[in-house]
């Protein structure tokens, strides 16, 4: 098996527009080297892969889906070229019918989701190549998330009133509350943090922010009995930035994110932020 890494394989999807299992082959075939890969995709005839080498899909939609008993939910991206395309009805229908087919059939990763029939015959990635065929635009299907709780809910904003929504947040509580579900989920997709909490930072990014702070600090020349407090100081400021419940709640910042939660007595399990081609 090629040396190669699921960014090589994105990447290709990307420049060409061909499925993920033909980009894996051809990757497979190159050994692991992409633009030699992009070349036996074009020999092999893959559909529009010479008109879209140079395209990118940088325009798009996010779409939701919710049960009707709020215990279950839906994320899904679906990218495209142009806004033109992107705020039309057929290209939005698209990535509905695959958030439904996600809420009916619970894919494991986006290799399953994509490999899934979601129709008699028809696999995710066949109406994912068949739209490319349809609008005459790339089209990409890279990302999903997929809730299951005792509260599942979501926000969707519009960057632009005449566009679908492009960022959009999946968040699961442990038990029902509404409002709080939409403040923070609003709050999510502001201010964009990275994880849940500090647990989820993973321990050589913490370590990493330390070092920093400690060199930043000494380049400063700041005395070196201060500098404990300095580094601790910068990295509690890294984790306000980048840690949901650390931040200040964007409708009264005078209080974390956590004690919003905690007023209303409710624990966030997890979320998800999508922004179109971020």
């Amino acid at each position: 098996m090629a040396n190669f890494t699921a960014a090589d394989v994105k990447k290709l999807r990307e420049l060409t527009g061909a499925g993920m299992m033909d980009c894996k082959k051809a990757l497979d075939e190159a050994e692991g080297n992409v633009d030699k890969a992009v070349e036996i995709l074009r020999v092999k005839g893959q559909k529009g892969v010479a008109k879209r080498e140079s395209r990118h899909a940088e325009n798009g939609a996010v779409v939701s889906l919710i049960a009707d008993d709020k215990a279950s939910g839906v994320l899904l991206e679906l990218k495209c070229e142009t806004d033109f395309v992107a705020k039309g009805d057929k290209f939005v229908a698209v990535a509905d019918a695959i958030a439904a087919h996600v809420a009916k059939t619970s894919p494991a990763d986006l290799e399953t989701l994509l490999a899934s029939e979601i129709e008699a015959g028809k696999t995710v990635q066949a109406f994912v190549d068949e739209a490319n065929a349809t609008l005459g635009e790339k089209i990409v299907l890279d990302r999903f998330a997929q809730f299951s709780g005792a509260f599942v809910a979501t926000y969707m904003h519009r960057t632009s009133p005449d566009l679908p929504p492009q960022v959009g947040v999946l968040v699961e509580l442990d038990k029902e509350d509404a409002a709080v579900a939409k403040d923070v989920a609003q709050h999510i997709a502001a201010f964009g943090p990275k994880f849940l909490t500090r647990d989820d930072v993973p321990a050589e990014t913490v370590e990493n922010e330390r070092r920093l702070a400690e060199a930043t600090a000494r380049e400063e020349g700041k005395p070196e009995g201060a500098l404990p407090k300095i580094i601790e100081g910068r990295v509690t400021g890294f984790f306000k930035e980048n840690v949901l419940v650390d931040q200040p709640f964007a409708k009264d910042n005078k209080k974390s994110v956590q004690k919003v939660l905690d007023e209303a007595g409710v624990s966030l399990k997890r979320f998800a932020r999508f922004r179109v081609g971020v």
